[in-house]
């Protein structure tokens, strides 16, 4: 298997929940409720901001040109691109950015995103780009079998646009510019390096679920 195989199938039990999640589920059929998403899309963009922390350290961290290219610009990427699928949820709910500004970060957010940072300062471009994988590539793993579930969802009026951004051609050309990065890094680590990088992908995809639990449990 390569590395990115390894890191999927260590958490394939664990993703298999988050279809079943009622959040997700929530977006799929379209009965979730507008104040949890909301409180959601709120706490994903001041998640989004560390994460592009993440990737510019992985900039800075990057032995070759190449990996140097590829974290900037998803640092890019992320500012605008997929922020602006938030931004447009925030502008229909009546939210403005001074709003999100003064909202405080969810504990299970400043968790996760502490996690990500501590990784990104303290180790190499393969284990960085573990930390990073998870959430990337999970959302269209998500959106994609939520289409196979309700073939519609993307047409949704409120809820299809989330799940046509993460299920598009472009968002997977992406990640699969961050697998190719993630095999080439890891391509010649040991197995206790590669156990490392497993114990980081699935430490975040735990943190992914704590994510959509945060979500949901928000009153409404």
């Amino acid at each position: 298997m390569t590395p990115t195989e390894r890191l999927l199938a260590g958490t394939k039990e664990l993703w298999a929940k988050y279809l079943e999640h009622p959040f997700v589920q929530g977006i799929a059929d379209g009965t979730l409720a507008h104040e949890k998403f909301q409180y959601y899309m709120i706490q994903d963009y001041l998640y989004l901001i560390d994460y592009a922390k993440v990737f510019a350290l992985g900039a800075v961290k990057a032995r070759d040109l190449e990996a140097m290219q590829l974290f900037a610009g998803y640092v890019g990427r992320i500012f605008n691109g997929e922020m602006d699928i938030h931004k447009t949820y925030m502008k229909r709910l009546g939210i403005s950015l001074s709003d999100v500004e003064q909202t405080k970060i969810a504990l299970d957010n400043r968790s996760y995103t502490a996690y990500m940072l501590s990784v990104a300062f303290n180790e190499g471009p393969a284990e960085i780009v573990a930390s990073i994988l998870s959430c990337a590539v999970s959302y269209e793993y998500i959106a994609r079998n939520l289409l196979k579930q309700h073939p519609d969802a993307d047409r949704h009026p409120f809820y299809g646009e989330w799940v046509s951004g993460y299920a598009s051609e472009g968002y997977h050309e992406a990640n699969l510019k961050l697998i190719a990065l993630m095999d080439r890094l890891a391509k010649d680590y040991t197995e206790e390096q590669l156990l490392h990088l497993e114990e980081i992908f699935y430490e975040c995809s735990r943190y992914e679920m704590a994510f959509w639990d945060m979500a949901w449990e928000v009153k409404d």
